[in-house]
């Protein structure tokens, strides 16, 4: 109690009471923002016009309109009012930058630092959101002056790891590239991941960035790590499909987040439990036809 006529006894006094003279302005209030990782699965560039272009992992950017890192890319985004919850500030935001207020969503994390933001305390909670690509509709915000799909690329340059009596430490350092039709964006970021017993310890350190404002090369790293992992024991990869696929464009969807090649008959029966056919077929010029699946409905309800 440190208001002198305000300070009651808090055994004495109704919460009501308390609430009256409960001062806000005793305690600084950082701004709250949330960013979007809006990734889908988009056709590639078509070197060769005897080839069909590769499909591949797209996300998202933002061409920045004004000050901080005025002309470079960030993830979409904005502050939070003070009468909206954060899901309803992502879903605001995600419907802004895309057109599209009905599909996956995902907390991440949220983002602390204190000097990640240089306008002031800013607190940011990431989302993920996985889309159709043919349904998408793209539209730069009120504070940017260009939004475009950045082909989404990390490469492993170095790795070490270290066994000692309580557990192990693994560090990494990896390259995250960002292309589209003009620009490269890239940063490195520096993984260290310590086990000791059951206790587990992940840093992430930003060593150089190119390009992309804020520390979100350090977050799309960590999307990109959160995606990898969830495909193996969810159903998070068919939000990026149609609803009607053939099961080779599923794996390509799968070997694209995986960054591993699969052997097709492994990979159908690990997905017949998923899927049901629908009776169906997809037609392709000089190609047999390909029978067309969907997620099975009892999956979708889960």
């Amino acid at each position: 109690m440190s208001h002198g006529d305000k300070a009651l006894d808090p055994v004495n006094i109704s919460e009501e009471e308390f609430l009256k003279t409960y001062d806000a302005g005793d305690y600084e209030r950082p701004s709250v923002t949330v960013d979007m990782l809006v990734f889908t699965i988009r056709s590639g560039e078509q070197e060769n016009y005897r080839k069909l272009a590769e499909p591949e992992l797209g996300l998202l950017l933002i061409r920045r309109g004004g000050h901080p890192y005025l002309g470079q890319w960030a993830l979409p985004g904005g502050f939070v009012s003070m009468h909206e919850s954060l899901e309803d500030a992502a879903r605001r935001e995600l419907q802004t930058e895309t057109g599209l207020d009905d599909i996956y969503l995902e907390q991440l994390y949220t983002w602390g630092d204190v000097g990640r933001d240089p306008r002031t305390r800013v607190i940011s909670c990431s989302y993920m959101a996985l889309v159709d690509s043919s349904e998408l509709e793209l539209q730069a915000g009120d504070d940017a002056s260009d939004a475009s799909w950045f082909r989404v690329e990390q490469k492993l340059i170095e790795e070490k790891r270290h066994i000692h009596e309580r557990g192990r430490v693994t560090e990494r350092r990896i390259q995250l590239v960002l292309s589209n039709e003009t620009e490269q964006l890239s940063a490195i970021v520096d993984t260290k991941e310590q086990v000791e017993g059951r206790v587990r310890n992940s840093k992430l350190k930003l060593v150089d960035v190119q390009g992309i404002a804020f520390d979100h090369a350090q977050i799309i790293h960590y999307a990109l790590e959160r995606l990898r992992s969830k495909i193996e024991y969810t159903d998070i990869a068919f939000n990026l499909m149609p609803e009607k696929f053939t099961l080779t464009a599923l794996q390509k969807v799968y070997e694209i987040i995986s960054g591993k090649k699969l052997l097709a008959a492994a990979f159908r029966r690990k997905m017949a439990d998923w899927v049901t056919p629908t009776g169906e077929y997809a037609s392709s010029a000089g190609h047999r036809p390909s029978r067309l699946y969907r997620l099975d409905p009892e999956r979708e309800a889960l």
